[in-house]
């Protein structure tokens, strides 16, 4: 199907829409799943908090809120994506603001993939799933 990318309240362009489409496929195929549709939505900080306290009862900033619709091999959900705390964790991580950006959008889809990361060691192997598909997105597609 396919994966879609759009903002709220912002002008955001991402760049390399095409290579990061790909490679989000890739990454959804190397699991033995197939794509449905995934929209990816660029907002701020206020907004997520909104769909963090309406639909999760959270009262805090976060960098991502994944909606989950999958069904058997099929993947399906909504990604969205404060590019406020993106900007705030690239530089408290020394990263570029790019590479927290593919981070966190394959994050969603991971977590669209059927992996957790509240507890301490899926916390541990969420990262190195991350750091295997940022090491494919730089190999294959940069």
């Amino acid at each position: 199907m396919a994966i879609y990318f759009t903002n709220h309240q912002n002008s955001y362009v991402l760049k390399n829409k095409r290579k990061i489409s790909n490679w989000i496929k890739k990454v959804i195929k190397s699991y033995g799943k197939e794509l449905g549709s995934v929209t990816i939505i660029f907002s701020n900080d206020d907004f997520i908090l909104e769909i963090n306290k309406q639909y999760l009862k959270h009262n805090y900033f976060t960098d991502i809120i994944t909606f989950d619709y999958s069904q058997g091999r099929t993947v399906d959900g909504d990604i969205f994506i404060s590019l406020d705390t993106v900007l705030d964790n690239s530089k408290t991580y020394n990263s570029s603001f790019d590479c927290e950006l593919l981070r966190v959008i394959i994050h969603g889809i991971l977590h669209l993939l059927g992996f957790k990361d509240k507890k301490d060691f899926d916390k541990t192997i969420m990262t190195e799933k991350e750091n295997k598909c940022l090491e494919l997105f730089y190999t294959e597609y940069e």
